[in-house]
């Protein structure tokens, strides 16, 4: 048997091609490990089914309140609404629960589903607002209550749901003046979702309104949904748009608006006799992907910020890490630095032993809490603090591998700890870690995936909002692993390439 050699070509390209089977292999319809499907007839069978909700969603307190009250199992969380309906197509659900008109646009645009006859209850939705803006709520309020009098729900309905109108806003052009920034989720056709590389629909028709009669140019900002109320109650954003039903919890950090609408939560359940799906060719599900109303802008502008916040939080990261990693190093061999290696270990300990995640909400939401700052910067301090950490020990193990005689033969030049340090350890340190700085690049180019959750669109969020929008996993998801393969594949041949070249003294 022939072995491949591990970093070899012939091994990636057998580690590509498993992958990309394996991948092919999980998208193919029907494939779930879930094959029992609980026919749905009535809200009464919802109890024993395998049921999906958005979370931080009123449609998720209303369903668990529901299955708590049966004593039924609690229904499957997900990251948005699309998602739940993958899994509803591929079987590993029984019944999806959202509002109606998004339900609706489902329903559409996947033939084998179907509502059921019965909604589950009734809401209405509402803008919101920060507790320390009353001037502005009422503000809103009054606008709110001129557009219903005004009948523009009802213009951008006909528009965005039954395409008999033609209702769009063109605001005013407000320079100089501060902008209103506006948070949303847009992923909740047709309240707010994607269009031609704009975020748009019915709610962000009326933001537009809002905030010309406040006589502000209109900012938005796309987000994860449960994240908008943080966003908003910090401060961050002025508003939140993205169906919002009023709850006591919610009230709590939260001000409402007067009701935008009323609608009503429905189910979403297998088609009893699935109608045939759309026979598309690979070449139309390419177009419908990237290239139908430019989406691929969307993975272009991701990638691009991707590749910022990477490149500078690897600088942070190696110019903090060589610093803190040379303290560290000073105080073990000559007893200076205590309390400055202290705090550096401390720091370390605090930084690994938590979720990056965690600490990129930590520094967006209550670190700049009062602080109107960009969010690339945030996310380039977050990460690079992140990588500070992991940096630091890093170099202090490529330092300590240095013998000992290399110190002492400075010492005996009457060179300086610090010289020795820059001139002689920290250059053999260096060439001795390349490898590990290079797998801790690699795992902070992945760790910028989570930026979506400050609002970010980065690569990862790019293909998230083309699946969301075209109702197809395999080929944006694919894209986005495709892409950052080539990224941290060129990274790895550079590194590589390096490698050899420092080394080429040694032969």
């Amino acid at each position: 048997m022939k072995f491949l050699k591990p970093g070899s070509r012939q091994h990636f390209h057998s580690v590509a091609g498993l992958l990309l089977t394996v991948l092919a292999v999980l998208t193919l319809p029907g494939c779930s490990s879930e094959t029992e499907t609980r026919e749905i007839t009535t809200v009464e069978d919802l109890c024993q089914a395998r049921i999906g909700v958005q979370i931080g969603t009123t449609t998720e307190l209303a369903i668990n309140d529901y299955l708590k009250k049966h004593e039924c199992p609690l229904a499957e969380r997900f990251n948005s609404t699309p998602d739940a309906v993958a899994a509803l197509n591929q079987g590993k659900l029984d019944a999806v629960l959202t509002d109606e008109l998004p339900a609706r646009r489902f329903v559409e645009d996947n033939p084998n589903l179907r509502l059921l006859d019965t909604p589950f209850q009734t809401e209405s939705y509402a803008a919101i607002l920060p507790k320390n803006q009353e001037d502005l709520l009422t503000k809103f309020n009054a606008i709110i209550d001129d557009m219903s009098r005004e009948g523009v729900y009802d213009q951008l309905y006909d528009t965005f749901v039954n395409g008999t109108g033609n209702f769009h806003y063109t605001p005013s052009t407000w320079e100089g003046q501060p902008e209103l920034v506006i948070a949303t989720s847009p992923d909740f056709p047709p309240y707010e979702f994607y269009k031609d590389g704009q975020i748009t629909g019915i709610e962000m028709e009326m933001a537009a309104i809002i905030a010309d009669r406040l006589h502000r140019p209109l900012k938005i900002e796309s987000m994860e949904f449960d994240s908008i109320i943080n966003a908003v109650s910090s401060g961050k954003v002025h508003a939140g748009f993205s169906g919002f039903s009023k709850t006591e919890e919610r009230a709590k950090v939260i001000n409402f608006t007067h009701d935008i609408c009323t609608t009503r939560i429905m189910v979403i359940i297998p088609a009893a006799a699935a109608a045939a799906a759309r026979d598309l060719t690979f070449t139309d599900r390419l177009y419908n992907n990237f290239i139908k109303e430019d989406r691929w802008q969307l993975l272009a502008k991701g990638l691009g910020v991707t590749i910022l916040i990477s490149v500078f939080a690897a600088l942070i990261g190696l110019m903090g890490g060589t610093v803190m990693a040379t303290i560290r190093v000073m105080n073990h061999r000559t007893g200076r630095f205590a309390i400055p290696s202290l705090i550096i270990r401390l720091f370390v300990n605090i930084i690994r032993g938590t979720p990056v995640m965690v600490q990129l909400l930590i520094i967006y939401y209550v670190i700049f809490a009062a602080v109107d700052i960009d969010k690339i910067l945030v996310a380039i301090v977050a990460f690079g603090i992140n990588s500070m950490a992991y940096t630091t020990e890093i170099i202090r193990s490529g330092i300590q591998a240095i013998p000992e005689g290399q110190f002492e033969a400075g010492h005996a030049l009457g060179l300086r700890p610090f010289t020795i340090m820059k001139h002689i350890v920290l250059p053999q340190a260096f060439k001795n870690v390349l490898p590990a700085l290079a797998n801790e690049g690699i795992s902070l180019i992945k760790e910028t995936s989570i930026c979506g959750y400050i609002g970010l669109m980065d690569l990862t969020r790019g293909g998230v909002v083309i699946r969301n929008t075209t109702f197809e996993a395999f080929l944006p998801l694919l894209a986005v692993a495709l892409i950052y393969l080539a990224i941290i594949g060129t990274l790895s041949a550079g590194v590589s390439r390096m490698e050899r070249s420092l080394k080429k003294n040694e032969r």
